[in-house]
């Protein structure tokens, strides 16, 4: 395996076994090829993509994040970047990519459910 590939799974595994608090389903995901649905799955409605790189490509990161959550039909695509200099033990300070559209509609949904349950 390659030096990138052991990356990419070292940072994927990390990111499962942070989000395994939260969705106990979650798993890494078999690749697909060009219909891949992302990295991880097990997130509800989300696909999940991780990078760990040392130079950042947001923009061709997030394309291909869209792709992916068009392939998983998911109403929302994540992409996470493993920052440099924080390691795999802190997962939680990684960052977590969402265009500004998808953002809006999470928050919309939780202040809808939140209204209703004030009423």
């Amino acid at each position: 395996m390659s030096k990138s590939k052991q990356k990419g799974t070292l940072a994927e595994t990390a990111v499962v076994q942070f989000l395994k608090d939260f969705f106990p389903n979650v798993e890494r995901r078999v690749l697909y090829g060009k219909n891949d649905k992302g990295d991880v799955a097990g997130v509800p409605s989300f696909v999940v993509e991780v990078k760990n790189q040392k130079t950042y490509k947001i923009s061709e990161w997030m394309e291909e994040t869209e792709q992916e959550r068009l392939n998983a039909g998911e109403p929302f695509g994540v992409l996470i970047v493993k920052p440099n200099r924080v390691g795999v033990t802190s997962v939680g300070k990684w960052w977590g990519i969402l265009p500004l559209d998808q953002i809006a509609s999470i928050i919309h949904e939780l202040e809808k459910l939140r209204a209703q349950k004030t009423e």
